[in-house]
């Protein structure tokens, strides 16, 4: 039964997408057959890996409408054992149309019960906000990677996802759990970094992955292609971080 982790953080800008998009190509690229839901109307998981918008008819919106959807809206890439549920704009009226459904919350966990058997591990991209499309995702999640930039305010708003996640596995998923907190934007010529990391270790003591990613302009430049990091230049700094972090998951869940 594939893995799903849920990439969270209520907070913009913390690397989340890039995380999302470059862990599953890297874990694709290991031999895992990987599936990443986009749940965020912005689309930028699903063009991050080449899909352009408006190339396919189904999306994830259409699979919180009609469950029997998901396998049609599966889209394969150009890599290897990698797959998306893409996106789109129509995504955010879901969250009005949601709250009017009973059951509200289990819409993406019973489409992707569907299909969780095909993949090794499913990787889902969520909105920045912590409303109903979020709690869908942490509904149909089995764990949690809550991605933190190495800069002010790291912990911002932390603690409220925090208190989302444990209210999420006390009423409607028991199983859920931190897969881990990633430290990412990490600069090691700055005290800032490293004073953030340090900050981190103490909040999520047994959480904080080995791999720290680190801020490198390859990171930045490769979204505007449509590639992974590790398309777009598999030897840069940011490709072998995202490396390493995919076999971090990998030996965690064997």
């Amino acid at each position: 039964m594939g893995k799903i982790i849920a990439v969270t953080n209520q907070k913009g800008g913390v690397g989340k997408t890039t995380t999302t998009v470059n862990l599953s190509a890297c874990l694709a690229a290991a031999g895992k057959r990987t599936l990443l839901i986009d749940c965020d109307p912005q689309c930028n998981s699903t063009s991050g890996l080449g899909i352009e918008r408006g190339s396919y008819s189904l999306s994830v919106y259409d699979c919180l409408s009609d469950e029997d959807n998901i396998n049609d809206a599966v889209v394969k890439t150009e890599y290897d054992n990698l797959f998306v549920l893409p996106s789109s704009s129509d995504l955010s009226a879901a969250e009005i149309e949601l709250a009017m459904e009973s059951r509200r919350e289990f819409f993406l966990k019973d489409a992707v019960d569907k299909i969780r058997n095909d993949y090794d591990f499913i990787i889902v991209d969520s909105p920045p906000a912590l409303g109903m499309i979020t709690i869908n995702i942490l509904t149909a999640a089995d764990s949690v990677l809550i991605p933190i930039q190495c800069e002010y305010y790291a912990l911002e708003g932390v603690s409220q996802l925090m208190s989302t996640i444990r209210a999420i596995k006390k009423r409607l998923n028991p199983a859920i759990e931190i897969e881990g907190v990633l430290g990412t934007m990490y600069d090691g010529r700055t005290n800032l970094s490293i004073q953030v990391l340090d900050e981190v270790k103490k909040f999520f003591p047994d959480k904080l992955y080995k791999t720290i990613i680190p801020r490198n302009v390859r990171l930045s430049e490769a979204p505007s292609f449509g590639e992974p990091i590790i398309a777009y230049d598999r030897h840069s700094k940011g490709a072998a971080a995202y490396m390493e972090l995919a076999r971090e998951v990998i030996a965690k869940n064997k």
